[in-house]
């Protein structure tokens, strides 16, 4: 192709029936594709083909490859790109140009790094691409939801959500003195560990002790 691409960033979509082209936005990727237009000469190669096909059909009566070679020299022609004729290539640029020309028109070419940018990624105020000047508005909202989030994750460390006592009682026999377990015998001398209620406050307390571990009631 001889004429220079105003972009590098395209996708040519063209083909032996005709030509279009998808330009892409140099930050976000985004695409836009030009409008669909159809080849003059596709209906030329059509018949050609007819005629390849008629020859090679005649071939295989005559028994030469005369018909083959012909046949092959047109079936090239749908080749995407190097089987494609003069004329077809003539198009192509012609066609090329004129989507450039309609591309242009939808992408901005930002002054300072020379990209091409979609409205998207275009700072109109400042007449330059959103990576060299950052739209204000954007960058105050996505600045604050940023604080919003935080201040929600430090006021979440420092709330106590959970304010019981962690504590684990144990019961000592009042027997051997060893810790008893959580049964209603005592795990190493089978001493029964029946629970007595101080009068006053109503804890819970190991036969056997005098006085309540909760108030210092004494316990009879």
């Amino acid at each position: 192709m001889s004429i220079q691409p105003f972009t590098r960033n395209y996708e040519d979509h063209s083909n032996d029936t005709g030509f279009q082209f998808t330009f892409f936005c140099d930050i976000c990727g985004n695409g836009f594709k030009t409008r669909f237009t159809e080849s003059k000469t596709h209906k030329k190669k059509g018949l050609f083909r007819g005629m390849g096909k008629a020859l090679s059909f005649a071939s295989s009566m005559t028994g030469t490859d005369i018909g083959h070679r012909l046949a092959s020299g047109a079936d090239s022609i749908s080749d995407r790109f190097g089987g494609m004729t003069a004329d077809w290539h003539k198009e192509h640029e012609q066609a090329f140009e004129l989507a450039m020309n309609e591309a242009k028109q939808r992408f901005n070419r930002c002054p300072r790094c020379q990209k091409w940018v979609c409205d998207l990624c275009w700072n109109e105020q400042e007449g330059l691409c959103v990576e060299d000047a950052p739209r204000a508005s954007v960058e105050i909202a996505a600045a604050r939801s940023e604080k919003m989030v935080q201040d929600i994750k430090d006021a979440a460390a420092e709330t106590q959500v959970f304010t019981g006592k962690i504590e684990r009682q144990q019961t000592i026999c009042p027997r051997c003195g060893k810790p008893a377990g959580e049964g209603k015998f005592c795990v190493n001398c089978g001493e029964p560990l029946q629970l007595l209620r101080c009068p006053k406050c109503g804890a819970k307390n190991p036969v056997g002790q005098r006085f309540c571990g909760e108030c210092g009631t004494r316990i009879e």
